[in-house]
C-alpha cells in the first residue's frame, strides 16, 4: 500500500510538470477496478499472460513471474501433450520505487494456421493455456477497441469481445491508464489476460504509455516497451512503438503518435518503405492504426500536433498507398468517417474511425462541434468496440457494437470494398 501512495504522489507531481450524433441516454460513470494477485499463485506462477503474432506463424508468448523462472514454453495441439517447446529471453524493470517482476517474452513456431494449440509458461502444471492462430487466407475477423483501462465499463467490453469470435485484436493506444502508478500495469495484465492469452492482441501507444517524467525518469515508454513487445524487427523497424504486419490478406500498419513523425525521422522513412513493398495481390487490404485521430468533430482533443502534424507529414503517404481504413483512439467516443482526403470527400482515400470508447475512467467525449462536417456519417457518445470482418480480397464488412446497459448492441454497420478492387483509385 505505501507503495501504491508514493506512486499516486508520483503522478501528482508530474501532472504538475506537465482537451451524425445520435440521441442516446449517456451511461453513467463506473468505478475502477483493480485485479489483484490471486494468492493460489507462487511466485514462479506464470501471471499477465498474452500473445501477440510474429511473421505468418509465429507466435511470441509474453508473460510475467514474481520471481526468476524459467524463459521456456512448451505447447502442442492436445492438451497436456506438450510435444515441443521453446525458449526466450527475460527482463525485469524498475520505475522510481517500482521494480517489476520478470518479463518474459517467448516466440513459439512454425505453427499450423486457423490451428488449436495448448501451452505453458515457465514449465509451470499448475496452468495451462489455449491459443488459436489466425487464419492464413481471408476471411478474417479483427476486434478492434482503444482507450481500455480498467473500470466497470471496460470489463463489460471484455465480456462483449469475448462473445464475438474474434480471429485477432488490434488496438490502437492507451491500455493499463497505469499513467505512472506502476502496480496498474501489473492489474491490467490480469484483467485482459483471459482474452490475451488466447488471441493474438496487437497494440500500439498512446499518451498514457509515455509515461516520462522530467528530470525523475527521462525515457519514455519503459512499462510498455518492456512489457508489450511487438513485432517491429521483421518489418523493418527500429522501435517498438511503430512496425507492420501480414495476416490473412491483410496489411496492418502501427503507428506511434508520440514519437517523432517527421520528414526527417526514422518512422517516417521506415513508412515510406513499408508502404513501398506492399504487394496488393497478396494483401488486397491495408489498415493502419494511430493514437491521436488525424480527423475528429469532438470538441475534445482538438488542435494537437499528434493529430494535426502527423496528418500534415503522413497523411499523402497513406492516402497514395491507397490505405483503406485509419482506426484511432484518444478521443473517448465513436465517430466514423467517409473515405476523406485533405479534409475533403475522396472516394480513394481511406476511410477513419475513431475508436476509442473501450472504458477508459475519464468518461466520455460527449461534446461535438455544430455543424457536423460534411464528412462525419456517424457519432456517438458511448462505449463499446468494433467489428471488422474482411470476407474476401474486395469485400469487408465493419460493424460497431454500443455496450448498452451491459447488451452489445450493433448501432453502425457498413459494408467497405478494398481500394486495391477500385479502377478509379490505380495509381
Amino acid at each position: 500500500m505505501a507503495v501504491m501512495k508514493g506512486q499516486v504522489l508520483v503522478f501528482v507531481l508530474a501532472i504538475a510538470f506537465i482537451g451524425c450524433v445520435v440521441s442516446y441516454d449517456r451511461p453513467p460513470a463506473r468505478k475502477n477496478i483493480s485485479v489483484l494477485q490471486s494468492k493460489q499463485f507462487s511466485s514462479t506462477s506464470p501471471q499477465q499472460v498474452h500473445i501477440s503474432a510474429v511473421g505468418p506463424d509465429k507466435m511470441r508468448i509474453s508473460w510475467i513471474t514474481q520471481n526468476s523462472a524459467p524463459s521456456v514454453v512448451e505447447y502442442g495441439t492436445s492438451a497436456e501433450a506438450y510435444t515441443k517447446s521453446a525458449t526466450g529471453t527475460s527482463s525485469s524493470y524498475r520505475y522510481l520505487v517500482y521494480k517489476s517482476g520478470q518479463i518474459h517474452h517467448v516466440v513459439i513456431g512454425p505453427l499450423d494456421p486457423n490451428t488449436v494449440y495448448y501451452y505453458r509458461c515457465s514449465s509451470d502444471s499448475t496452468r495451462q493455456f489455449s491459443l488459436k492462430t489466425p487464419p492464413a487466407h481471408l476471411p478474417i475477423k479483427f476486434t478492434v477497441v482503444g482507450d481500455l483501462g480498467q473500470t466497470g465499463w471496460t470489463n463489460s467490453t471484455l465480456q462483449h469481445i469475448a462473445q464475438s469470435n474474434y480471429d485477432m485484436l488490434l488496438l490502437p493506444g492507451d491500455l493499463a491508464y497505469a499513467d505512472f502508478v506502476q502496480p496498474l500495469w501489473d492489474s491490467f495484465g490480469r484483467l485482459v489476460e483471459p482474452l490475451a492469452s488466447q488471441r493474438p492482441w496487437m497494440v500500439t501507444q498512446g499518451n498514457h504509455e509515455v509515461e516520462k517524467i522530467p528530470i525523475i525518469h527521462s525515457t519514455p515508454f519503459t512499462s510498455y516497451n518492456a512489457r508489450w513487445r511487438m513485432p517491429f524487427e521483421e518489418s523493418g523497424s527500429t522501435s517498438n512503438l511503430y512496425f507492420s504486419f501480414d495476416v490473412a490478406g491483410v496489411h496492418v500498419i502501427m503507428l506511434g503518435s508520440y514519437t517523432d513523425f517527421d520528414p526527417d525521422s526514422d518512422q517516417f522513412k521506415w513508412l515510406q518503405g513499408d508502404l513501398g513493398n506492399i504487394d496488393r495481390g497478396k494483401t488486397p487490404w491495408i489498415v493502419a492504426l494511430i493514437h491521436a485521430p488525424w480527423y475528429n468533430t469532438n470538441t475534445d482533443h482538438q488542435g494537437e500536433p499528434e493529430s494535426d502534424l502527423m496528418k500534415q507529414h503522413m497523411e499523402v503517404l497513406l492516402y497514395k498507398a491507397r490505405v483503406d481504413i485509419v482506426f484511432a483512439g484518444h478521443v473517448h467516443a465513436y465517430e466514423r468517417f467517409t473515405r476523406v482526403y485533405n479534409g475533403q470527400a475522396d472516394n480513394c482515400g481511406p476511410i477513419h474511425i475513431t475508436i476509442g470508447d473501450g472504458g477508459n475512467r475519464e468518461g466520455l467525449a460527449k461534446k461535438y462541434m455544430d455543424p457536423i462536417a460534411g464528412i462525419s456519417v456517424f457519432r456517438e457518445a458511448s462505449f463499446g468496440h468494433g467489428q471488422l470482418e474482411v470476407v474476401n480480397a474486395t469485400d469487408a464488412v465493419w460493424t460497431w457494437h454500443r455496450n448498452d446497459d451491459d447488451v452489445s448492441v450493433v448501432s453502425d454497420t457498413v459494408w467497405l470494398r478494398s481500394l486495391s478492387s477500385n479502377p478509379a483509385c490505380k495509381s
